[in-house]
């Protein structure tokens, strides 16, 4: 069904990509005003909706520059607020969005911040600041950001892909022009050298361009509430909760470790309804194991943090499965340092062209 509608969209697909083009080369001329600041602004992004690792990739470079002053500027996709928010300790996914809810409560010597206008919140947090991230930004140009990371998975960067609405790509392959560095993210821990000339030529990556890949890196489970860690166990009932753009890499992890997997799927960011949390419990209180858990990402457990889910869920074992984005021993050096070489002498200017 879902392929027919999408043959429907094609002729809006025309429509889109025009407006994009245009879009986009306004920009490129000048036409559009884009921001620059005064110091480092890296910005980690994809070409496709959802679902390439933009969190665990955003929490890479939080560890990689560590020695800085950094803050993190995000939409706060989902929340109910508007304008720049500040996380503090009330902070909820319903006043920041679950992603930057996650980075506040993981690192606290890391400053988050949520504002739709990127340039106005940059304005606000440059002065403290000595590097500032901005997550899934890359097609938002009122911002020239002095690094892009650009983001695509592994399954999907050699196929077929359309532009919306048909497709799931925000903007053409053309786009990876404007990225510093291109990370392969979900990638497998081998990757032969025919596979990588391969992916470097459909992006059409100039020398100046790096491209690194990545795999998921699985760690312990961890109590939602308590923080207890604990690992999986073979032949466990696992009532899995998710709301995240794609759930295949997790359900492989989760088959490979031999449990036996009770989905609860919905879609990307979806705030979850104490009717779904009752329909989950049903199910799992019904099941006679006697080893079964609740798990869910880290992401999804930030919006199960509300105060009326948290009383459903309080006294059972619901973990998540905390995931970071482990780049190839190939390619970790010369991303880490391209990276690094460009925060340390980013110059110091402040215009608009």
């Amino acid at each position: 069904m879902l392929k027919y509608l999408r043959l429907l969209l094609l002729p809006f697909n025309v429509v889109y990509a025009l407006v994009v083009y245009v879009r986009n080369l306004f920009f490129d001329w000048g036409i559009f005003q884009s921001a620059s600041f005064d110091m480092p602004i890296i910005c980690v992004g994809n070409l496709a909706v959802g679902g390439s690792g933009k969190t665990p990739t955003t929490e890479y470079l939080v560890r990689l520059l560590s020695e800085y002053k950094v803050a993190i500027l995000s939409r706060g996709y989902g929340r109910k607020t508007k304008g720049f928010v500040l996380a503090n300790d009330a902070a909820t996914a319903e006043t920041i969005g679950d992603e930057p809810l996650q980075y506040y409560r993981k690192f606290k010597n890391v400053t988050v911040a949520v504002c739709e206008d990127r340039v106005k919140g940059i304005q606000k947090l440059k002065d403290e600041h000595e590097v500032i991230l901005l997550d899934d930004a890359y097609q938002h140009r009122k911002v020239q950001a002095g690094f892009n990371v650009l983001l695509f998975e592994f399954s999907k960067i050699t196929r077929f892909q359309m532009l919306m609405p048909a497709g799931n790509l925000r903007e053409p392959f053309s786009g990876v022009k404007r990225a510093q560095a291109v990370l392969i993210t979900k990638s497998p821990s081998k990757i032969s050298d025919k596979i990588k000339a391969e992916i470097s030529n459909k992006l059409r990556l100039t020398s100046q361009q790096e491209l690194a890949f990545s795999c998921i890196g699985y760690q312990k489970l961890k109590h939602l509430y308590t923080g207890e860690e604990i690992r999986l166990e073979a032949e466990q009932e696992v009532f899995l909760l998710t709301g995240i753009a794609n759930t295949a890499p997790l359900k492989q992890y989760l088959a490979a470790q031999q449990v036996n997997i009770h989905p609860f799927e919905y879609p990307d960011h979806h705030r979850f309804t104490e009717k779904e949390i009752a329909a989950l419990l049903t199910d799992y209180k019904r099941h006679p194991a006697k080893k079964k858990i609740i798990l869910t990402t880290e992401k999804d457990g930030q919006r199960l943090l509300d105060d009326k889910l948290r009383d459903l869920l309080l006294n059972l074992p619901i973990y998540y499965l905390p995931i970071a984005t482990e780049i190839n021993a190939a390619d970790k050096c010369r991303f880490d340092q391209k990276i690094l070489d460009y925060v340390a002498s980013a110059k110091r200017f402040d215009k608009i062209h």
